[in-house]
This record gives C-alpha cells, structure tokens and sequence, in this order.
C-alpha cells in the first residue's frame, strides 16, 4: 500500500508468474524487464494485459469505469474485456469508453511491434480477426495502434509530445496531458522546512508554491547551498575527490541513450576548458545507467568515465557517479547548481528530472523539447539550448546545439552565477514559484479525471 499525505491507501500489486502450476519456462515470465527475445516479450504482455484484468476482478475489483494503459505493454487488457462482455454482444463503444490510452515515447523503437505470425500463434484463436485488424501495422501486430483504437481517450505526456505524436499518429484524435512529478518525494528536507514556514499547506496542494515568490531570496539559496555541501560531501568521501561548494556545478543523469547525447557539453573538451579558465570553474556531475541491449549507450558511459579522468584539473572537474538509483537521483536534482538536458528534437517525451530539480530551486538548462517548452522562460526559470521548434530539427544538430551550449555558458550562466549572485537567487526562486507550482502529479492527475477519466 502507499499512503498518501491525506492518509488515503492505494494499493499496488504485482504480477508473478513464479507460481505452482506453470512450466518452467512460464515461471521465469516475470524476472527479467528487460531481457529474452520477442516471444519472451509478447508473453510478458499478455501477463499484463490480460492476467491483469483477471487478476483485479479475482481481487473483487469488479465494477471498474476506467483502465488506464501505459504505453501499450498492457494494451491486451483491451481484449479481455471485451472477452469479459459477451464477446459478440459486447457494446464496442461502451468498451472503448472504458479505456485511455497514454503513450510516453516518440521513438520509434519505443513503441511494440511483433511479428504477426508469432502473435497469431500465441494468441492461439483467442483474439478475433476483427480485433486482429485493430493493431495489425503491416506484417506486424502494433500495441500502440491496437490501443489506440481501442481507447475513447489517448493523450501523450507534454503539448510538444501530443504535436509529434498526432504527426505520427495523424488518424487519431490525440491529446497532450504534460508530466508532473510528486512533489512531497522530490522535495529534500530543508526545502521542506523551509516551505512549511512560508507556505502552510503547500504538501496538499502544491499549486501554494507559487507564494515561493515572497520567500527571501537568499533562504532559498542557502537551503540549496546545505543540499549542495551534501552531494559533494558524498562525492569527496566516497570517490576521493576535492569537489567544492563554491564552484559551479552541473548535474546530468538520466538513462544513457543516443539521442539524449550525455557527451554534448564534452563535444569541444579544448573549448570546455577554455571557458571554466576565462569565466569561471566549473563541475560537472553525471550519473545513469545504459539499456542493457544498448551498447552505443554503454560505449558513451565508458567515454565520459575516461574524459573525466583525463581532462579533470584545478578549473574543470567531471565525475560519474556510480549505481544511480532514486536516492542519487535525489542527491543530484537538489545539490547541483544547474541541471543540463540536451535531447535530440523532438524525441523528449516530457522528462521529468529537470521538474525534481525545481522543486528545490535547480534552474534546467536543455534544448527546448518536452515539458522544457512549456516551463522555459528564458533567463527567468533557465536557459534553452539552440532552437524553439521541432519543426526546425534539421537545424538541431550536434554541432549546432553544442555551440548554442557553450555560448551560452560563456556568455551567460556561469558569469551571472559568479557576478550577479543576486539575479541567480531570483532564477531559482521562480523554478519554485513557476515551474514547481505546476509540474506535479498533484496538477497531473486533476487533468487526468477531468479530461480522460470523466470523458
């Protein structure tokens, strides 16, 4: 059970197919994520999908108005439901009223696709043809299109995500419902200290942070430089290293894919070095892990663990923190001075880390993708990194994008961070009061139940 701030329960339940019964092979269905081939894969959806519906109703979960699918791993549940109906005297509107749709990726590669003979034999007659229809992309059986048009309601995660999406997708009626993050959890302790004292309530309604504004500046700086000592005391003890407090800091942690391109900023390291000895010193911090499958993503963890030790000295320190998890992902979002996003346009879902680091008043500094288009005003909440538009991604290249990131470091950041201490202070006091206020689960769900729940 999870217990919420108001001390309402919610339960969370897993699906193990380790269980007496199942052949060997089945029982191992739910011990791997990311792991087997496609038939390993298919398998673990119908689990989901489908044993998923079993699973609530054997629960006593019989009368519920709405399933809420996720990307379109549990999108078999579809299925089920109508197999639950009375098959051919299912109402199929009725149906699709039941089911909302979100999908979380514009890659691709992100959405499932199998082999429409393997489906057809594993399904083994259970859907039928008409339902085969649904989702079948060619000489492939699609879950994303099969829960699309099995959905009333299908949105994507951010306004620039429902744009791509409805590209992809241009058939399909698509809405946009932009991320949040859970404010209470992502908030450290001496931001939560501090709130509670200007800003009563604001667990319960975090919308209330907007007051941040008449919070005094330099409290908000000294709660973050307390967040800080801590990241680099852990950095320094664990890792041996002379990292400082005084020094500007840069936080980058996420999964290690291609297109979130982690070796931006280390794309000219002569130019890097440059800039930390002319305007100011510089830290970079990173952390992640690599897609088990995805050796390009594990093959850049490897450069940049061996750039930080070859060009790490007294004006510009990189290190790479190891086994990232929520704890060091917290630890990193609220002790950094600024934290970077640079993905490739337009494959930024949302993102969400750069929404942690807000809360505890971390400006973000990213090409304008995902939630980034929506929360980024330019030198009042963070910076943008090269152009405003996917329309214009032909023009988002690496080399373009790593010159709009050094410029702006240059020109801008770190000499406002070391000379105009008191504009900095005010940046990230509006983090808190603009974007915080608004990119939260709390704002994220009300849109949910009104706008696909109530549908």
């Amino acid at each position: 059970m999870i217990k919420g701030a108001r001390g309402y329960e919610v339960p969370v339940i897993y699906l193990d197919t380790n269980v007496e019964g199942n052949s060997d092979y089945d029982k191992t269905l739910t011990q791997f994520l990311y792991s087997g081939d496609r038939y390993y894969r298919l398998c673990q959806e119908i689990v989901l999908g489908i044993g998923g519906v079993r699973m609530l109703q054997e629960l006593g979960y019989v009368n519920l108005n709405k399933f809420h699918m996720n990307e379109g791993h549990a999108a078999l549940l579809a299925l089920e439901l109508y197999k639950k109906c009375g098959e051919e005297h299912c109402d199929m509107e009725a149906l699709k009223k039941r089911c909302v749709f979100t999908t979380h990726t514009p890659v691709p590669a992100g959405h499932d696709r199998f082999d429409m003979e393997m489906f057809k034999r594993v399904m083994n007659g259970y859907m039928p043809d008409f339902m085969l229809n649904k989702g079948s992309d060619g000489d492939k059986f699609n879950m994303t299109l099969f829960a699309m048009n099995m959905s009333k309601y299908v949105n994507g995660v951010a306004k620039r995500h429902g744009e791509v999406t409805r590209d992809m997708f241009p058939n399909f009626k698509i809405d946009s419902i932009t991320n949040g993050i859970h404010t209470f959890t992502w908030t450290t302790d001496e931001f939560k200290k501090l709130f509670d004292e200007h800003i009563p309530g604001w667990t319960l309604d975090p919308y209330a942070l907007r007051s941040a504004l008449q919070i005094p500046e330099k409290l908000i700086y000294d709660a973050h430089q307390k967040n800080k000592r801590i990241l680099i005391e852990h950095i320094n003890e664990k890792y041996k290293k002379d990292f400082s407090t005084e020094v500007f800091t840069i936080g980058f942690a996420r999964r290690f894919t291609a297109y979130k391109r982690p070796d931006l900023i280390l794309s000219d390291v002569e130019r890097l070095k440059k800039i930390a000895k002319e305007k100011g010193k510089i830290q970079i911090v990173y952390a992640g892990k690599a897609h088990i499958k995805d050796g390009q993503g594990k093959d850049t963890i490897k450069k940049i663990i061996s750039l930080a030790n070859e060009i790490s000295d007294d004006d510009i320190k990189i290190i790479y923190l190891e086994n990232y998890d929520m704890a060091l992902g917290k630890l990193m979002t609220s002790g950094v001075d600024v934290w970077l996003n640079n993905p490739q346009l337009p494959l930024e879902a949302s993102g969400t880390s750069g929404m942690k680091a807000c809360i505890n008043g971390v400006p973000q500094f990213s090409t304008i993708d995902g939630w980034w288009v929506e929360g980024h005003v330019e030198n009042v909440t963070g910076w943008s990194i090269g152009k405003d538009s996917y329309k214009h991604m032909e023009e988002s290249d690496h080399i373009t994008d790593s010159e709009s990131l050094y410029t702006k470091l240059e020109n801008v950041i770190i000499p406002k961070y070391y000379n105009e201490k008191d504009k900095w202070m005010r940046i990230m006091r509006n983090c808190i009061a603009f974007n915080a206020s608004f990119f939260n689960t709390y704002r994220m769900t009300l849109q949910y139940v009104t706008n696909a729940y109530l549908y």
